[in-house]
């Protein structure tokens, strides 16, 4: 789902016109990511938390060269999903596995390696 799908349907839900639905989200996602930059918590009762987790310096490497890079210390959001939603996403699902959607492509697993492997030494 894209934040346009997320406005469309709060729109048909809501009967708001897609401007005024366009607003709201906005305002929630603005609302949280100015508590996150506060270094707050998100707590969502049945959905998740989002936390800020620091993270020191450290060095690196640069995959491409292998030449040792400085990474800076930072900052950056995590999200935990809550018990609730958890269930309610596996509900029905009792194999573990992702569902599938028309837009999911399947592909056996070696097919998937042999896939990656062409694609890494044709680039």
């Amino acid at each position: 789902m894209t934040k346009a799908d997320l406005i469309a349907v709060i729109a048909e839900k809501l009967k708001f016109p897609w401007a005024r639905a366009e607003v709201l989200v906005d305002e929630v996602f603005e609302a949280m990511v100015e508590a996150l930059k506060r270094g707050e918590g998100i707590e969502i009762r049945g959905f998740g938390s989002f936390t800020i987790r620091q993270y020191k310096a450290y060095e690196g490497r640069n995959p491409r060269t292998g030449e040792t890079v400085q990474v800076k210390p930072k900052r950056l959001a995590f999200f935990k999903v809550g018990k609730e939603l958890r269930e309610r996403v596996n509900e029905g699902r009792r194999d573990g596995a992702p569902a599938r959607t028309s837009e999911t492509p399947v592909v056996p697993p070696l097919e998937a390696t042999a896939v990656a492997a062409a694609a890494k030494n044709s680039g």
